[in-house]
């Protein structure tokens, strides 16, 4: 008879070593929380959007209509235009913003770790406490901090949030405050991974700091950046809690995005089937930009 000698190889490839096992361990609590409160959730929505849901009559199989209804409906077409100038002004504001405090911020003394810190209080405390503070900045009347001072200046009282003509654009504003923060401690690790050889060797060259910022630090920070865009990408097309607390949508439809209609539709219509559809297409317009702009940064890399 023919000895069989068991190596640790052979034994690899027997089944899972217990070293593949234990991370698995660790993560399945996790994976567990998600696949009940998240991942569940989104494919019970997907399969409602195709319904008529009635709770007490039985849901009714329409197929498609809840998507054409959605997508001809003028408060969604609205709502589109509302959302981009929203996500667009935002995202662009809140990038431009949080690259300029990076810039300022940049270093290591103990008084610059303070003023990022509390720079960044605003991306950690909750959306909805930054909209009611926003709102009592904006109160209508003299007695409100922003009128105030511009009542000193002889101008106002603005209606901020009650003028249909700058209430969307009051509402860009505090979500450029909100996100500048989150998107200067991306651009911080970033600016942190620059050589600093080329700053020096960019001043013995006489160069500006125009020149110095186009050519030195956006190039070696272009990863950092990439991920800034991904993120608020996502978060302008998802842009709700801001709205919500600061018009809900009003007046007058002026800032109601595809978010706060689908919410309108599903938690004040009780239309579970049209706020689903509205869901998934907003899920899918997410994961197709996600998408192209990864393929733009992965392309921009390997040049």
């Amino acid at each position: 008879m023919t000895a069989t000698v068991t190596t640790p190889a052979t034994r690899r490839g027997r089944g899972p070593t217990r070293k593949s096992v234990v991370p698995w361990l660790f993560l399945a609590p996790g994976l567990l929380l998600a696949l009940v409160f998240k991942f569940w959730p989104m494919a019970k929505g997907v399969w409602l959007s195709f319904f008529d849901v009635r709770p007490f009559l039985g849901d009714k199989w329409t197929g498609l209509d809840n998507y054409t209804r959605v997508l001809t409906d003028h408060r969604f077409q609205d709502a589109i235009g509302h959302t981009l100038i929203l996500g667009i002004g935002q995202s662009l504001g809140a990038i431009l913003l949080g690259f300029a405090l990076a810039l300022l911020l940049e270093g290591q003394t103990r008084s610059l770790k303070i003023l990022r810190t509390a720079v960044f209080l605003p991306a950690v405390t909750a959306t909805a406490v930054v909209g009611e503070l926003w709102r009592l900045m904006y109160y209508p009347t003299s007695d409100g901090l922003l009128n105030s001072g511009l009542h000193l200046l002889g101008l106002g009282p603005v209606q901020f949030l009650d003028n249909p003509d700058i209430a969307l654009y009051s509402t860009m504003a505090m979500g450029i405050w909100i996100w500048a923060p989150y998107n200067m401690v991306i651009l911080l690790a970033g600016l942190a991974g620059v050589d600093r050889s080329l700053y020096e060797a960019a001043a013995m060259d006489g160069v500006s700091l125009w020149q110095r910022l186009r050519h030195v630090t956006l190039p070696a920070i272009r990863p950092a950046l990439m991920i800034v865009l991904t993120l608020a990408t996502i978060r302008g097309l998802r842009v709700f809690t801001e709205v919500y607390v600061l018009t809900g949508g009003g007046p007058a439809g002026s800032t109601e995005v595809w978010m706060t209609r689908a919410y309108t539709l599903g938690f004040t219509r009780n239309d579970i089937g049209g706020a689903s559809a509205a869901s998934v297409v907003l899920l899918c317009v997410t994961l197709l930009l996600t998408v192209t702009v990864n393929h733009f940064r992965k392309r921009g890399d390997a040049r």
